[in-house]
Order: C-alpha cells, then sequence, then structure tokens
C-alpha cells in the first residue's frame, strides 16, 4: 500500500465493522489543507481499495476495511473481558469471537 491507501486504512480501521461515508473519508483521513483542495481526492483510491479486496462498501456507497477471512470451527464464545483475563493468566483460549480485522501484514498481501 502506498502512503495514501495507508492513511485510508489506518483511518477505517478505527471504525471496526461501521461504514463510513466517502465524505467523512476525504475529510478525516487526509488533513484539512488536502480537503479543501480537492473534496473528493480519497474517491479514486476508495475505488481501487475496494477492487483489491482491501475494502468493501454497501449500496449506499459508504467503505469499511473488508474482514479478514477466518478458519470454520474453533471455539466457543467467550465474553471479551472473561478472554483478555484466561490469556493473562497464561491459558491458552479458543474463541471465535469476531475481531473482524485482522493483521496488517493480511492487508499488505492483497
Amino acid at each position: 500500500m502506498d502512503a495514501d491507501e495507508r492513511e485510508i486504512f489506518n483511518y477505517l480501521k478505527t471504525w471496526g465493522k461501521e461504514y463510513v461515508g466517502t465524505t467523512e473519508i476525504c475529510r478525516r483521513a487526509g488533513n484539512k489543507k488536502r480537503f479543501h483542495e480537492d473534496p473528493e481526492w480519497a474517491i479514486p483510491i476508495l475505488i481501487s481499495m475496494k477492487e483489491r479486496s482491501i475494502l468493501e462498501s454497501d449500496a449506499m456507497g459508504r467503505y469499511r476495511v473488508k474482514p479478514a477471512h477466518k478458519k470454520k470451527g474453533g471455539g466457543r464464545w467467550i465474553a471479551p473481558d472473561i478472554e483478555k483475563i484466561l490469556t493473562e493468566s497464561g491459558l491458552k483460549v479458543e474463541s471465535n469471537n469476531s475481531s473482524d480485522i485482522g493483521p496488517d501484514e493480511y492487508y499488505e498481501q492483497l
């Protein structure tokens, strides 16, 4: 990913599973000066990232980071706070909690 894509990716990653509109991405992912010079600067980059399967969009044209593919099966659902306590105590926990967004390395390969 180049610098612009990384900037958009990091911004959308903070939103998790929620979709974000293109105007909001253009306004917040870059700086104020860039938005005032070209209010639609991120749209071609968003389209490119969608074609490479880094992002996904909904019917309203909003975008989010595409969830990483997960293995089928796994463990049981565990409350996040209980899972944290168990892992801090040294127990290996296999849960199928959905933390949708994978590590950055996964998206670098796309």
